[in-house]
């Protein structure tokens, strides 16, 4: 139900520290991960929520663009989290012409609290005097997939990192380039995972649909991201929504068409790669001839819905050759020769 289908190849994990809530690290790779439902507050939030109520949380979706298989542990012992571009159509929800976050709001409330605002700022990068402009910039839409995180809560007048899974529907801020910023059920900054070991500790608070196979990553888009397109659960249908916080009212547009798959570039440390979800195709194989019998009709699914299942793996179509027309010359008797001829060069040895 997305713009690309991508087969998922694992990749080497860095060994990171990773700094844990409350300030400590550890000496290997993350160890352990925290799971947030979309509506939680959190491990020491910076700001009460801004997530907009009226907002509709969209169900569990399908995974964008690749296999079930689950997570793999790579050579150096760590757990590889595959990878989704963050200028996907359809890795992104939202209600039609309704901000998932508050922007305006979260601005208010780190201005009100200088010392939250500077360690806000230092998580993500920038200046404390330029985060209402950086927040201004962001884009509000809702998860479609348990996503990974690195977390950052506010403890002892510091930010504070942790591994997190954010559950689907949950509200957040998102880049030009397709990447969480901000999770606005409590002002966290978010950044781009870092590696976890092999079946690390899960804490928190899991949902019924969660699955660790099923969690990814999104990495950066390598363009600018100028408009996103989301799905819209509560309507059935896509939307063209632009960049920024007041952004214009959203655009309907058709169900993104299937394209060829292309890899994420710049994926997170400990990730698998793929691009991003893929809509429903339309299969061309010759239909199969059913048994005499009374006839029955199975509606057609519609194009604008996503898929119930992940979509499988794109194959090459393996080369066929053209078939050659029937001679009309007369049948020869087989010639067999004494030696046989020697075989014909490789072209392709070198």
């Amino acid at each position: 139900m997305v713009a690309a289908a991508v087969a998922v190849a694992a990749v080497a994990a860095l060994a990171v520290v990773l700094t844990r809530p409350g300030g400590g690290s550890s000496a290997q790779a993350g160890g352990e991960v925290f799971l947030q439902p979309a509506a939680a507050s959190g491990r020491d939030p910076f700001t009460e929520s801004t997530a907009a109520r009226q907002a509709t949380v969209p169900p569990q979706s399908a995974a964008p663009g690749a296999s079930t298989a689950p997570a793999t542990a790579s050579a150096s012992g760590t757990t590889a989290t595959r990878s989704v571009n963050g200028s996907a159509p359809g890795l992104y929800g939202g209600t039609r012409d309704v901000a998932s976050c508050d922007v305006e709001r979260q601005i208010a409330l780190l201005n009100a609290e200088p010392t939250k605002k500077g360690a806000f700022a230092s998580a993500l990068g920038v200046q404390p005097a330029d985060v209402p402009g950086y927040l201004r910039g962001l884009t509000a839409v809702q998860l479609r997939l348990d996503t990974r995180v690195t977390n950052h809560g506010f403890r002892d007048g510091a930010p504070t990192a942790y591994q997190a899974v954010l559950q689907t529907g949950t509200a957040v801020l998102v880049d030009d380039r397709g990447v969480p910023r901000v999770r606005c059920a409590c002002g966290n900054p978010l950044s781009p995972p870092v590696a976890l070991q092999a079946n690390p500790k899960r804490n928190g608070q899991p949902w019924a649909a969660y699955q660790p196979s099923k969690v990814v990553a999104i990495a950066p888009s390598e363009t600018t991201v100028d408009s996103f397109v989301i799905y819209d659960h509560q309507d059935h249908r896509w939307l063209e929504r632009g960049r920024g916080a007041v952004p214009k009212p959203d655009k309907p547009v058709p169900p993104p068409p299937v394209t060829t798959p292309v890899p994420s570039a710049n994926p997170p440390t400990g990730t698998a790669t793929s691009a991003g979800p893929t809509p429903p195709a339309t299969s061309s194989a010759p239909p199969t001839r059913k048994p005499t019998g009374p006839a029955t009709h199975t509606p057609p699914a519609s194009p604008s819905e996503p898929p119930s299942e992940p979509p499988s793996e794109t194959a090459t179509e393996p080369y066929r050759a053209t078939p050659t027309a029937p001679s009309s010359a007369p049948a020869r008797t087989p010639y067999a020769p004494a030696t046989p001829p020697p075989p014909p060069a490789n072209p392709y040895s070198y």
